[in-house]
């Protein structure tokens, strides 16, 4: 019997989209029900909102297909993935400039976001271990951070009951510098985090530049504070393209670094990565020895059963491309986002906030004066085109500035760039010749991680 996929029996039926059906269907017709409905979202290869990788090789692809059964956490039934994951670990601690490579420990976990938290948690643990050794209290710790970090911070400090204390950016001070730092630092202080690519802008927090500050406020108060290095994107990036930079391991404060390997780590989401200086600052209390599956499991991760396909892509594209290939990745993604930036820049309602010379993402606003419209109807006419441009406002403190940013990540090649530049100058052309103003219903919060 042959039937066109479409006009095969319940083709042509509206199901429920809040209960499960009653009974079966064929496979073909499952898959083009979901197949068709996803149609719907954006081009990813368009999207120059968010930081996850949109593509991968056909090797890669053929990999993950392979492995989309392994979970990570059973290390007993699949010790050959275990024994990848602690390589991978292992390369990003060297990349990283730790200063033992015997005396480390690191874990991948899904993403930035959950290494993030494990970073901050051991700095909490920490705290709390050397305030208990000294008799004193362990009420009301802190964490001092950027208002410009990312919303994982923020469910840290909510989760973990850590009172977050934010240093407003402004105009002068774009990102975390170490200025008047001693104004957030006391004895409940657990850590700052030092931003390596900050989300609105991606800019870099200078995390030499805090230690020295912290150093200064150890010396007058003897409040010895450790970091935390957030680089979900420029820790797989700075090591190689501006690798004189001081952020990792060679600054003495650096207790942690987190990274997500699904950003500039090249691999599909969700992986991250996060490591310790040296075991003695990861509490042996975050590390669950469980049994599972036929075997002891030590664990240091948030989340148990996950998938393992991305870490070993991870690995995969470690062997694939090395330190060069790397480089050339990230510089070919700069070289793309300063050419987008400075052609932008010359447009006269633009002036450039960052120009994608740290992480290849860049933000720009509009000039001072009276126009009929502005960046939020810029980021509506783009998406129409089918290129996802968000327009927000800064953080608190600087939120009546409102910006555009561009990701550029592998994938976004110098032909597409100049389609896009295309579009965007057609669209500028359009709105300034607009009589009236576009009515603000219409504006979109555009704003994505």
């Amino acid at each position: 019997m042959v039937n066109p996929v479409f006009a095969r029996p319940g083709e042509a039926t509206s199901l429920a989209k809040f209960r499960m059906p009653d009974g079966m269907m064929s496979g073909d017709t499952a898959y083009q029900i979901v197949h068709d409905e996803v149609m719907l979202d954006g081009n990813s290869r368009l999207n120059l909102a968010t930081f996850v990788s949109t593509w991968m090789d056909d090797h890669a692809q053929k990999l993950y297909s392979e492995t989309a059964d392994k979970n990570m956490i059973d290390k007993d039934e699949y010790p050959a993935t275990a024994g990848i994951e602690d390589r991978c670990w292992r390369m990003l601690a060297d990349l990283w400039n730790v200063p033992d490579a015997q005396d480390t420990i690191g874990t991948s976990t899904v993403g930035s976001s959950e290494a993030c938290m494990l970073g901050g948690l051991a700095l909490k643990r920490l705290w709390q271990e050397r305030r208990r050794a000294e008799g004193e209290s362990t009420d009301r710790p802190n964490l001092i951070l950027s208002a410009g970090v990312q919303v994982v911070w923020e469910k840290f400090c909510n989760y973990w009951e850590v009172e977050p204390r934010y240093v407003p950016v402004t105009e002068e001070h774009l990102v975390l510098d170490g200025v008047g730092l001693e104004d957030y630092v006391d004895e409940n202080t657990i850590g700052v985090v030092a931003i390596l690519g900050q989300t609105y802008t991606g800019l870099y927090e200078p995390v030499e530049q805090i230690a020295a500050a912290l150093d200064e406020i150890r010396d007058r108060s003897g409040f010895d504070v450790r970091i935390h290095v957030d680089g979900a994107s420029g820790a797989m990036v700075a090591p190689f393209c501006q690798p004189e930079l001081m952020w990792d391991f060679r600054v003495d404060r650096v207790n942690s670094i987190s990274t997500s390997g699904h950003k500039y780590g090249l691999v599909y989401p969700g992986v991250g990565w996060v490591v310790w200086r040296d075991k003695a600052v990861c509490p042996e209390s975050l590390i669950f020895h469980v049994s599972y599956l036929g075997g002891d499991m030590p664990t240091l991760a948030l989340n148990f059963s996950r998938p393992g396909a991305q870490v070993l892509l991870q690995y995969y594209q470690f062997l694939r491309l090395g330190r060069d290939g790397y480089r050339a990745v990230q510089q070919g993604s700069i070289d793309v986002a300063t050419y987008l930036s400075s052609e932008i820049g010359a447009m006269e309602p633009f002036e450039l906030v960052s120009r994608g010379d740290t992480i290849p993402v860049f933000a720009w606003k509009l000039r001072t004066g009276r126009r009929n419209w502005d960046l939020y109807d810029l980021a509506d006419r783009l998406r129409m085109r089918g290129w996802q441009v968000p327009a927000y406002p800064m953080p608190d403190n600087l939120s009546d500035l409102v910006v555009q940013r561009i990701v550029v990540r592998l994938g976004l090649s110098r032909d597409l760039a100049e389609l896009l530049l295309a579009s965007i100058k057609e669209e500028v052309a359009f709105l300034e010749n607009l009589d009236a103003p576009i009515p603000r219903q219409r504006r979109r919060t555009n704003f994505a991680h």
